[in-house]
């Protein structure tokens, strides 16, 4: 009698049944594959007699127009590198506007950033007592056939010896030894000449007027000195001011407006010209603004138009540049609230001891309003006009004093000479004041009695120390600091606790307060506005 499975037993043998037959499959399908993959590689190994070879072919245009300008301008562009020996006890010197001041540190130290000086740095400050020869890379182009070639003033100004290489010059050859024709600090220009038996290659200069912000450009130079490196870019703005303000609140260099461009420029494009689509330099590439001492898409070039002007100066008799002053300071970037008490216009900070503007009655705290009956934009307009005109000429400014119109005849001076006068009026680095603290609690600072031996050393009737700053207050947000000394309170002079205690009484939320102070520590030493509306 035959024995019945029972369920688990069946399940049993049909999952063996199961596993076996997938087992099967499975062999059946590597057999297969390897017979297969054998035929594959059987037909690769056979021979391709019958393939038809590459062929290069005929070099075509493909109708860049970045190609046709590199090609066009590349020979007038050249390579710069430059020698300094060591010296013995050296003394540091940095890069400043020609006044002599030391309120060049910030500055100084974001022009640390331009390229041109050290392969990978750009740092020529380096102790100049120190280690051997330092060498540095930079660009120029070329705009006289004669030999004539510009560049950055920062590229030779240290230079003992100048070497120029040529797009056409041997690589292995140091170059043709150059010297310097003139320099410009104020714009970082230098114009440098070489030796030329035949007519060399040039670049035409443009007008950097007609230059527009989205317009393509070139730049062209020797980034790490590797020569004829062309990177294409757009203007991404113009009249770029770079530079930080001083502690006393003026321009440091007021000649410096640059176009700026995202063109790649690394170290070594120094010197070298921006280019349009025209070929025409439309700038000079000067500097960059970077923390890696790299490209990152912001870089700035001095315009054309001022290459221009500085270039036909240094080539002049005196090699030398000559602007027009009127012996004033001003502050930039005047708060509206200031603008509303004061008037529109330019403040003057300070005035020249025995310079121009005092000889023509001009004082601090007037504003001037107009040039030869122009109404002047704002403080860069004012420098532009002055510094254009020839020293000994005239000028006829229109001003507000109190609030009244006026107007005076002023001769123009050398501003090289007027500049230091003006420096050095009411410096003094003393901040001794009694400590006889007041609390001004609507604006949020502290203020002492102004010592009577400092006051006379700056020729102030009298004022305020401010001696503390509440955090966040109103006084701290409009930029007031310590040490200042305030002498005037929306127009009321200030001359003691007595005067700033009732200037301050009736001011209420929303009024505009604007404060003449002075910095007694400050290079110019002179009047600084600050202000804002109340909270």
């Amino acid at each position: 009698m035959e024995k019945k499975m029972s369920l688990w037993e069946r399940i049993q043998a049909r999952r063996l049944t199961s596993t076996f037959a997938l087992l099967a499959t499975l062999s059946v399908g590597i057999v297969a594959g390897s017979v297969l993959t054998a035929k594959v590689h059987g037909k690769e190994a056979q021979e391709s007699s019958d393939a038809t070879p590459l062929r290069i072919p005929e070099p075509q245009s493909v109708g860049n127009g970045f190609a046709k300008i590199a090609k066009m301008v590349g020979p007038a562009v050249v390579n710069i590198n430059t020698e300094s020996l060591p010296k013995q006890a050296a003394q540091r010197r940095r890069r400043g506007t020609g006044n002599g001041s030391q309120d060049q540190q910030d500055m100084q130290d974001f022009f640390n950033r331009f390229f041109g000086g050290n392969p990978g740095g750009g740092d020529d400050d380096d102790d100049d007592g120190a280690g051997g020869e330092r060498r540095a890379l930079g660009s120029g182009f070329i705009v006289d056939s004669k030999g004539y070639i510009i560049t950055n003033n920062h590229v030779v100004e240290k230079a003992d010896k100048i070497f120029v290489k040529l797009s056409t010059d041997s690589e292995s050859e140091p170059g043709r030894p150059a010297k310097v024709i003139g320099t410009d600090k104020d714009t970082d220009i230098a114009v440098i000449k070489i030796d030329a038996t035949t007519p060399l290659p040039t670049i035409k200069l443009g007008n950097s007027e007609g230059a527009q912000v989205g317009d393509w450009v070139l730049a062209i130079g020797s980034p790490f000195g590797l020569s004829q490196t062309v990177s294409a870019g757009i203007i991404s703005a113009k009249g770029r001011q770079i530079n930080e303000p001083s502690q006393s609140g003026f321009a440091q260099n007021q000649f410096q407006r640059f176009i700026q461009t995202d063109a790649a420029i690394n170290p070594g494009n120094s010197g070298g010209p921006l280019v349009d689509m025209t070929g025409a330099v439309v700038g000079i590439n000067t500097a960059i603004y970077t923390q890696s001492m790299g490209s990152q898409g912001v870089g700035f070039a001095m315009p054309a138009n001022t290459v221009v002007n500085v270039y036909n100066m240094l080539i002049g008799p005196e090699h030398k540049v000559t602007r027009g002053s009127i012996g004033i300071s001003f502050q930039s970037n005047i708060p509206s609230a200031v603008a509303r008490m004061y008037g529109s216009g330019v403040i003057v900070s300070t005035v020249s001891k025995g310079g121009p503007a005092e000889k023509a009655g001009l004082q601090p705290g007037d504003v001037i309003e107009s040039i030869d009956g122009r109404k002047i934009k704002d403080g860069d307009d004012l420098v532009n006009d002055i510094a254009a005109r020839r020293p000994g000429s005239t000028v006829k400014l229109g001003y507000l004093r109190d609030g009244k119109a006026a107007s005076t005849t002023v001769s123009i001076g050398d501003r090289s000479k007027i500049f230091a006068d003006l420096n050095g009026n009411g410096q003094d680095d003393s901040q001794e004041a009694q400590s006889s603290d007041v609390s001004a609690d609507k604006l949020g600072l502290t203020v002492s009695a102004l010592p009577n031996n400092l006051a006379t050393k700056l020729g102030i009737k009298g004022g305020v120390v401010v001696s503390a700053l509440k955090p966040g207050s109103f006084a701290d947000e409009i930029g007031l600091g310590r040490g200042q000394i305030i002498v005037e309170i929306n127009r009321k002079p200030v001359t003691d606790m007595a005067s700033f205690q009732a200037a301050i009484k009736s001011l209420k939320s929303g009024d505009d307060v604007a404060f003449l102070v002075r910095t007694p520590n400050s290079p110019t030493g002179g009047n600084n506005y600050v202000g804002g509306t109340l909270p």
